[in-house]
């Protein structure tokens, strides 16, 4: 006898229909389960017998067989379980043998009490699904809220094994998962506002053209002058995210098993802020089985590195490509997996060893070799991809004792969100979104300079001995910058205020 049902292998951001066939023959009792499947598919086959021992069904005592194919498709992980137990039900006839499941996949780990415990990785199993013309999607009840994301396939939230031998017998129905409007979940709370930042204006405006434009900031100052805190501020200036915007980050957020019933989707931008002793693997990815790393987390959202230079240098480098490119490619045996990693780079770093190298109340101890190796610790390639470099004073008593007359995120955002829609209107035929993303020829078409613009950028080439990378950052920098004033035109005062934020070396 033999039965066939469906589900969904992942690989990376990657998705393959995976039939599995289930067989049974009348030799020594044994559950085989082939189709190159790892570690935790192999363990299936005790969670799927008392499973379905403790669901109230019987496990037959004979030679069962479930291959996962196609058999040169790498599986993994305890999704398999559920399709599992249902192939081995309908081989066994304890569930009707003449139902149609070839427009159903099932996905979901199983518990030795027959429940359907949360799984990794439904939401692109399900767009997967929907992409190959599947219409039902069963899936476990704690993740129905971000697989329900998907429109145009059916979504059951299956509780435990019983509930779901009820509804494929027609004996109790399943209740369908309603499909969710994103314009009702992508409101954000953020903990932090731009008016609980005294003084730094200047840093403030850099903040504001970062967001407006998706530009890359490395912010220089003294111990306590406020980087941590107005880095993390960013995120409340950034526009919200867009229903597209949702699914994609959701989706690399599920793959790494990073949701959980109190936040089933990722609706604020994301904010990453790994410790400087993180690995290479850690920041870009990778694994035996390639998992997405801190830059692909905060794919559409900001990546903070505080204490920059502390960062190894081997490490750092590794940001080079995904910079450019806004992915990350991973190369294994089986081939070669792309996770996205179109991100905001925050950075932040002291002067100097000690940190007071520019602090005018607070005197230096490092010597000039000291401070030389210290900033030689983050190489020129990775300085010259970073659009805006600007120095973070101490703050003076005056401006932290006296009544706060900043701006709040919320007045702020609105600039940023009128720069925004005017990106998205010059970009609305292309396949970018903010002028950080500008290729040289979209930079050629939209960053036309005026004669004295051309003039002041030539000297700036000459005196500053800019790479023709900068040459390219500054003309998109002063394209944000007249987004942000409401031109069309970059004129030659937005070129002017670009060229400040270039590094003082």
């Amino acid at each position: 006898m033999f039965v066939r049902v469906r589900s969904i292998s992942i690989l990376g951001l990657e998705t393959e229909l995976v039939e599995v066939e289930a067989g049974i023959s009348f030799e020594l009792p044994v559950f085989v389960i082939v189709g190159l499947p790892d570690a935790a598919i192999q363990e299936a086959r005790e969670r799927v017998r008392l499973a379905i021992k403790n669901s109230g069904f019987d496990f037959p005592r004979k030679k069962i067989t479930v291959n996962l194919a196609p058999a040169d498709w790498r599986k993994e992980g305890p999704a398999f379980d559920l399709p599992i137990a249902v192939a081995v039900l309908l081989t066994t006839n304890q569930l009707s043998m003449g139902a149609d499941f070839s427009d159903a996949v099932f996905l979901g780990e199983l518990a030795l009490d027959g429940m359907v415990r949360k799984t990794s990785g439904i939401l692109p199993a399900v767009i997967g699904a929907k992409e190959r013309g599947i219409k039902r999607a069963f899936v476990p009840a704690e993740n129905a809220r971000e697989a329900a994301l998907v429109k145009g396939i059916d979504i059951y939230p299956v509780k435990s094994l019983y509930e779901l031998h009820a509804h494929l017998s027609d004996v109790s129905r399943i209740k369908k998962y309603e499909n969710l409007d994103t314009d009702e979940v992508v409101e954000a709370n953020y903990d932090h506002d731009f008016s609980h930042i005294r003084g730094q204006e200047h840093v403030k405006r850099a903040m504001e053209i970062a967001a407006a434009g998706m530009h890359n900031i490395l912010m220089s100052g003294p111990p306590g002058s406020g980087k941590t805190l107005i880095a993390r501020t960013l995120p409340s200036i950034m526009p919200d995210l867009s229903e597209a915007e949702v699914i994609e980050v959701t989706k690399i957020y599920s793959i790494a098993g990073l949701l959980n019933s109190e936040q089933s989707l990722i609706t604020g931008r994301p904010f990453r802020s790994p410790h400087h002793t993180s690995s290479g693997v850690a920041l870009v990815g990778g694994g035996r089985m390639p998992r997405p790393g801190e830059i692909s987390l905060a794919h559409r959202g900001v990546l903070f590195l505080d204490e920059f230079p502390e960062f190894p240098r081997l490490v750092l480098e590794n940001l080079r490509q995904p910079l450019e490119d806004g992915t990350v490619s991973i190369s294994r045996a089986q081939g070669t997996l792309n996770f996205p990693a179109r991100f905001m780079l925050v950075a932040s770093q002291n002067p100097c060893p000690c940190g007071y190298l520019t602090d005018s109340e607070h005197h230096c101890i490092c010597t000039p070799l000291q401070i030389q190796k210290y900033q030689r610790k983050i190489s020129g390639p990775i300085i010259d991809r970073i659009d805006i470099h600007v120095e973070v004073p101490r703050v003076k008593f005056e401006k932290l004792q006296g009544p706060s007359m900043a701006e709040d995120s919320r007045t702020v955002r609105a600039r940023v969100l009128e720069a925004h829609e005017r990106q998205q209107w010059r970009f609305r035929d292309l396949p970018i979104n903010y002028n950080s993303e500008m290729r040289a020829v979209d930079i050629e078409n939209h960053c036309v300079l005026d004669e004295e613009g051309i003039d002041l950028l030539r000297q700036a080439m000459k005196q500053m001995h800019l790479s023709a990378r900068s040459y390219h950052r500054i003309l998109k920098l002063a394209r944000t910058i007249a987004d942000l004033s409401g031109h069309d035109e970059i004129h030659t005062e937005h070129v002017a205020e670009a060229l400040q934020y270039r590094p003082k070396i």
